[in-house]
């Protein structure tokens, strides 16, 4: 069910129909209902065009479980797929062959002779006719009736890249470089990455009776604001689906994130639309919105401020002014501890009610003060962290401070990243190991077993192709490389040996980039460890947003396994905290927990990622942000602390921040608004 249903006010802002849900799975649930509806009203015989990415793959998961289980048939169902690189092999694990294979076709009836897929091996000198004739085959087939679409960081649909004009039809196309860095994870390295592609055109997919545009996570976030509420521009392919009659966009709520009913509703329509109500959350976020647009502090707002900035219904609702200031600044300032396993003087973090705490400013937290003989209760505590090097370049203050504080802190790997490790690394490492053993007298027959293993590695990676999958030998020597980092790291943040843990959950184990989907091993896993520990304290990494990547697998298998144990004494006492990954952080207003740092706190941490040297310098899979993980993490917890201090709290040289989630909650909802 949708849970931000547009007004008529609000749709003032959005161009075409925009309607957001919780998670995406909520929302591919409802477009595979739809498709399922439409197959079923045509009598079985409809035209689908159909999109690859890991936004559909939902879709297709829903489509697959409602045919094995509710009978729905494909048999007369035709499809046309978007595009394809150009030049690629069907057989090929980039193509997208191969991926509507794996995520649909292989798991339904649909008869082989109805599916369509731009065809990556045809000659050069005939693409021109292909693709014509492709367009050709679509009208000859009715037109497409329900078109599958997502949007790529250019703002891309299909592969038509910005520039695209709206009279273009199926053709080939100059991938931009911001594409092929996208895709770069998918081919191991950008220099794979095709150059072309084969794309259906503007003006065949807006020949479609219907388009829905779906959109997952806050990477989207900014494109799905300008393709809902912005002008409809060439630079910007998926505007021109403001011009078709019957265009839908499904997002979820992190992609929703940039939309004005969502960033700041009260701005809309000239004031804040009368139906607004303001939750907890929203009345934090408002306030702090107010702050930083008029560049003062929160306790220097005065009555005038909301009034003239359309805000008058909150303090209708929280106010005066001076006592809805103090709340929301009470809040953000309880939120900062520098005990995060709980204060000497107390049991665990103390919770505010509402929008924090009562009007008046009770005393400063007792970590800002001399307390040279305290220490906390010494507390059994869980990192867990999805990659070898998540934990300290996401949480290594807070990981850090745990530490020296005395708690029995367990770190716990739970996937082996030996995809992200270099070739020529893997080779340096088995050299290593062969000099290691032959220097300190290992007997001939294990030296010349480890000089074997070398040699094959040797020969494997001389002859590996783009993109090709390592070996067993290879995956192990690079998982081994991502362990003995990760061991140092979490040594040098005080961690001892006894308690680092790789837990090398199955589904992560491809040796490819696809990995198998979450399972009852991956779940069983986690509960034993757990099992093992009973921790009062859990750190996961809580990317919800994030659809299909491995921090969000890795964070279901944590919470759906605390889930099935919650009715153990243990799990009901159990605090769980969630950190993000490296390049984003939790908005200020729903932040429950804030981790202060100092300069040489910082320098720590960075050294404690320094040793994961295989993802220094040039990581394997750098995305399209350039700079290094330590300078990621750096940037983002000194930009989080220079915003409290623009708030008017404390002035740290960084903060590492942390949401609350409660064992009972659904998973893919957002933490804090279910309290």
């Amino acid at each position: 069910m949708a849970v931000v249903e547009a007004s008529k006010d609000l749709l003032i802002r959005e161009r075409l129909p925009v309607t957001v849900y919780k998670s995406p799975e909520d929302a591919s649930r409802v477009v595979a209902k739809e498709i399922a509806d439409l197959i079923n009203s045509k009598g079985g015989r409809c035209v689908l065009g159909l999109a690859t990415g890991s936004t559909p793959t939902g879709v297709y998961d829903e489509l697959v479980r409602l045919h094995k289980e509710e009978g729905l048939s494909f048999k007369d169902v035709i499809t046309f797929n978007l595009d394809e690189y150009y030049p690629m092999e069907p057989t090929q694990i980039q193509s997208y062959v191969r991926f509507m294979r794996e995520n649909l076709f292989d798991h339904i009836d649909i008869r082989p002779e109805n599916i369509n897929i731009p065809d990556g091996t045809v000659p050069f000198s005939l693409i021109e006719k292909y693709c014509q004739d492709y367009d050709e085959k679509i009208k000859l087939a009715g037109g497409i009736d329900l078109q599958i679409l997502g949007i790529g960081r250019s703002g891309h649909i299909g592969f038509n890249e910005p520039g695209s004009l709206k009279s273009t039809k199926t053709r080939l196309v100059d991938l931009d470089r911001s594409t092929r860095i996208d895709a770069a994870s998918d081919f191991f390295g950008v220099e794979h990455v095709p150059h072309q592609a084969i794309t259906m055109g503007i003006s065949t997919i807006l020949s479609s009776k219907r388009i829905i545009m779906m959109a997952f996570s806050e990477g989207k976030a900014r494109n799905v604001q300008k393709t809902a509420e912005g002008d409809v521009t060439p630079t910007l392919p998926a505007s021109y689906l403001q011009t078709h009659t019957n265009s839908a966009l499904i997002v979820d709520e992190a992609a929703a994130n940039e939309l004005t009913r969502i960033k700041c509703p009260w701005t809309l329509v000239g004031g804040a639309p009368t139906n607004l109500k303001y939750t907890p959350v929203l009345a934090r976020k408002a306030v702090i919105w107010l702050a930083l647009s008029l560049n003062k502090p929160i306790l220097k707002l005065v009555e005038e401020d909301y009034h003239e900035n359309h805000l008058s219904g909150l303090l209708a609702t929280y106010g005066p002014a001076p006592t809805l200031n103090l709340r929301v600044f009470g809040h953000l300032r309880d939120t900062i501890t520098g005990w995060p396993g709980g204060r000497p003087t107390s049991n665990g973090i103390p919770s505010s009610p509402a929008l924090g705490v009562s009007a008046t400013i009770p005393a400063a937290d007792p970590w800002l003060q001399e307390m040279p003989n305290l220490q906390p209760p010494s507390k059994r505590i869980v990192v867990f962290s999805p990659h070898p090097d998540d934990d300290v370049i996401s949480m290594g203050g807070t990981l850090i401070r745990l530490c020296d504080q005395g708690h029995v802190v367990n770190v716990a790997y739970q996937t082996s990243g030996n995809i992200a490790v270099w070739d020529e690394d893997a080779l340096r490492f088995a050299n290593f190991a062969t000099q290691f053993a032959a220097a300190f007298g290992v007997d001939a027959a294990a030296v010349k077993k480890i000089s074997g293993i070398e040699q094959s590695a040797e020969n494997f990676i001389a002859s590996k192709l783009p993109a090709e999958v390592d070996s067993k030998e290879i995956q192990k020597i690079k998982g081994l490389i991502r362990q003995t980092e990760a061991r140092a790291a979490a040594r040098n943040a005080g961690v001892r040996p006894d308690r680092i843990h790789f837990l090398e959950l199955p589904f992560y184990e491809t040796g490819a980039v696809k990995k198998k989907p979450l399972g009852t091993e991956d779940i069983e896993i986690v509960k034993k460890f757990l099992q093992s520990v009973k921790p009062d304290q859990i750190y996961a990494a809580g990317d919800l947003s994030d659809p299909h990547g491995t921090h969000r697998v890795c964070l279901k298998a944590v919470l759906t396994a605390l889930n099935e144990m919650k009715d153990e004494p243990w799990v009901k006492d159990c605090q769980v905290w969630l950190y993000r990954g490296a390049w984003q952080e939790w908005e200020p207003e729903r932040v429950e927990m804030v981790v202060p740092m100092s300069p040489q706190e910082m320098m720590a941490k960075r050294i404690a990622i320094f040793k994961h040297q295989s993802q220094k310098d040039v990581p394997f899979f750098p995305g399209n942000d350039k700079r290094e993980f330590w300078v990621r993490a750096e940037d983002r917890n000194r930009a989080t602390a220079n915003l409290l201090d623009k708030l008017g709290l404390q002035e740290f040289e960084g903060v590492e921040a942390f949401v609350r989630w409660h064992v009972g909650n659904p998973f893919g909802t957002n933490p804090v608004d279910l309290k």
